[in-house]
């Protein structure tokens, strides 16, 4: 697809990855929880092998395998909890597993900061599964798999990050956070904020699983934790140097460029619906 895609503008290239990744997206979303399991166990598995590399770019040797492995861990272990299907002891095995990174690293004699590579060896566990992982609490919250919770949270994300890219291109003239992201905009920020606002509100007449505050509420959550998530990851990619954290989704970059949104407001959504539901 990258090839056939490369003779076409960003923006063509951006639309039609879009297009087609939303119509997969949905349609796996819709079908069961396993449709929602498969997509995002791949999310995790390609976004933390993205990470691992790009650490790897700046001169570090984080555990590549064992580091996914840990976070795929995780993930498998939180939904199969939330599920139903196994008792929430389970999680206690996430724990030795983490664990193991230091043994691994004990036995790395060539390895000359071990404790460095350990750290973002977790830190890509933490970053990226973890806030996935949660994702899993947020789309049972209600005791089974909703289909209307997680597309509708995934809408609003989407509208936020599409209503940021227009409005800035039209409208932008106010630096956001320049040393972070020269691009980004206070205009396309207000941009993605209506959006997706309007968006949650349309959402809240036909999804009723959750009250219409509640869907608003949890927009603005995607809204602020959202664009945290774009400017953080923009501080990860700025400080190695690089502008997109792969290329396997052409127009987009990779996936953590993808779903750098969702990483940093999964935490924030999950306490709102586990504190305040």
């Amino acid at each position: 697809m990258r090839s056939f895609l490369s003779k076409y503008s960003n923006f063509t290239q951006r639309v039609v990855t879009g297009l087609t990744g939303a119509v997969i997206l949905m349609a796996a979303l819709s079908w069961s929880e396993w449709g929602y399991f498969i997509c995002f166990l791949l999310v995790v598995v390609i976004s933390q092998l993205e990470f691992y590399k790009l650490v790897g770019l700046d001169g570090m040797s984080p555990l590549k395998f064992w580091g996914t492995f840990t976070g795929l861990s995780v993930f498998v272990l939180s939904f199969l909890i939330e599920r139903g299907s196994v008792n929430t002891n389970f999680y206690y095995l996430i724990f030795p597993i983490a664990c193991g990174t230091f043994f691994i690293k004990l036995y790395k004699k060539s390895d000359k900061k071990p404790f460095t590579n350990i750290a973002f060896t977790l830190i890509g566990v933490i970053y990226i599964a973890l806030p996935i992982a949660l994702l899993n609490i947020s789309t049972f919250v209600m005791g089974q798999y909703s289909h209307e919770i997680i597309i509708g949270l995934i809408l609003i994300f989407w509208a936020s990050d599409i209503g940021a890219y227009f409005a800035g291109i039209k409208f932008g003239k106010r630096k956001l956070f320049e040393r972070i992201s020269p691009k980004k905009s206070w205009e396309g920020a207000l941009g993605g904020a209506a959006f997706a606002l309007l968006v949650a509100y349309l959402i809240s007449l036909y999804f009723t699983d959750l009250t219409f505050i509640n869907w608003m509420i949890l927009g603005a959550i995607i809204i602020v934790g959202g664009t945290y998530g774009d400017l953080i990851e923009s501080l990860f990619k700025r400080s190695i140097e690089i502008k997109d954290s792969g290329t396997k989704l052409p127009g987009h970059g990779g996936f953590l460029d993808r779903f750098d949104s969702l990483l940093i407001a999964s935490p924030f959504l999950v306490a709102y619906l586990k504190l305040f539901l």
